[in-house]
C-alpha cells in the first residue's frame, strides 16, 4: 500500500548549516548536464545560483571562467544569467559576484 502524501512541514527537507563546501566539492557542479534545449553553461549557474550562498557562489564563479565556460551563455531568447537574475529582488550580491567577471545583461 502506498505511503500517504506528506504534507506542510513534513516534507520540508531540514536545512543544512555549516557543510564543507571544499573547491573539489564547488567543481562538481561544472559536471552537471542540462537539459534538453537549455544550454550547459547557463545550467551550470542557475544550479549553482539555487544551491550556493553568494559567499560560496563567489567562490564558484571564478572556478567557472577558469574552466573556460561561458558567463555570458544565453537562452533562445537572448537572455544572459546576469539578466535572470537581476529579476529577483534579493540578488544583488549575486549580480554583483557575476558583473565582476564580465556578465552583462542583453
Amino acid at each position: 500500500m502506498p505511503e500517504e502524501k506528506k504534507r506542510g512541514a513534513e516534507r520540508t527537507q531540514k536545512a543544512t548549516r555549516d557543510e564543507d563546501w571544499s573547491d573539489e566539492r564547488l567543481s562538481t557542479f561544472l559536471e552537471l548536464a542540462p537539459p534538453e534545449g537549455m544550454p550547459a553553461d547557463y545550467n551550470i549557474l542557475l544550479k549553482a545560483y539555487r544551491g550556493m550562498t553568494a559567499e560560496l557562489f563567489s567562490r564558484f564563479v571564478p572556478l567557472f571562467v577558469e574552466a573556460g565556460r561561458n558567463i555570458n551563455t544565453s537562452l533562445q531568447d537572448g537572455s544572459t544569467f546576469l539578466d535572470l537574475v537581476s529579476e529577483h529582488r534579493k540578488s544583488a550580491e549575486y549580480a554583483n559576484i557575476l558583473a565582476a567577471v564580465g556578465g552583462t545583461k542583453k
